[in-house]
């Protein structure tokens, strides 16, 4: 979970395909099914801001965290054109030092699926639950097992895009259960020619048992698994909800 470099300047480019304002919408859900309308919301590893920026909308004082300067420069530059009241923190999430007490928190787009081991993920989720009030309620995402094996994979994506072209080369490794991935970046320049970079990160597959168990450990209750856009969760589900209340304080 480091600095993507310059990835992070494209990176709203490479992913205009995701509906943030439907991602949102029904992560709002949960939220007033638990009660939870208004208050301070954690946006760990929040990179660009883009989801920030709309729970800030919805009424929210928004905390955004990420370990990645690169992603916070593009999360600052949003919040300047949209005057936005965002505290923005470049903190991991498995070391978070957040100022005060928040009543909820999101954790988006299958970023805890890049910490290596169990024990990172524990980390995490606890990190989160140390600033977290009793009964507040954690959403957060992971990638299936079913989208690394059957999506993700072995498989090449290409993005030719007016900023940028891009060649997404996955690796599945069925032991380890990782997904290898690297970016060929291709970044045309004034003069026509293009300028190569390479970007390279993992992401790692957590059973239901597991992320479970790091969630009790981390004092926090499943209330919930949710299917990304409906429920109940199919068998060819790529990625899912949990829906987690902090059951006391630390």
């Amino acid at each position: 979970m480091s600095g993507y470099g310059r990835f992070a300047y494209f990176y709203d480019a490479l992913t205009k395909n995701v509906d943030y304002p439907a991602r949102v919408d029904r992560i709002l859900g949960f939220f007033r099914k638990y009660g939870i309308t208004d208050g301070i919301l954690l946006d760990a590893a929040c990179g660009t801001g883009s989801m920030a920026e709309l729970f800030c909308a919805a009424g929210f004082e928004v905390v955004g965290a990420d370990a990645s300067e690169e992603m916070l420069g593009e999360a600052l530059n949003k919040k300047y054109e949209s005057g936005s009241d965002i505290l923005y923190l470049n903190q991991d999430i498995r070391s978070l030092d957040l100022f005060g007490s928040i009543r909820c928190a999101v954790c988006c787009l299958d970023s805890l699926n890049h910490l290596p081991t169990a024990q990172d993920l524990f980390r995490a989720i606890h990190s989160v639950g140390f600033f977290m009030e009793k009964d507040g309620i954690f959403v957060f995402d992971v990638n299936t097992e079913f989208k690394h094996k059957t999506v993700l994979a072995d498989n090449t994506f290409v993005y030719d895009l007016d900023e940028i072209y891009c060649v997404w080369q996955n690796s599945y490794d069925c032991e380890a259960k990782r997904t290898d991935i690297r970016l060929d970046l291709f970044i045309p320049g004034d003069d026509g020619l293009y300028e190569r970079e390479e970007e390279a990160f993992s992401e790692y597959v957590y059973s239901d048992a597991v992320i479970r168990e790091c969630a009790e450990r981390a004092n926090f209750r499943v209330e919930e698994v949710c299917g990304e856009e409906a429920d109940p969760v199919r068998e060819d589900e790529q990625r899912v909800y949990y829906i987690c209340r902090k059951l006391r304080d630390q």
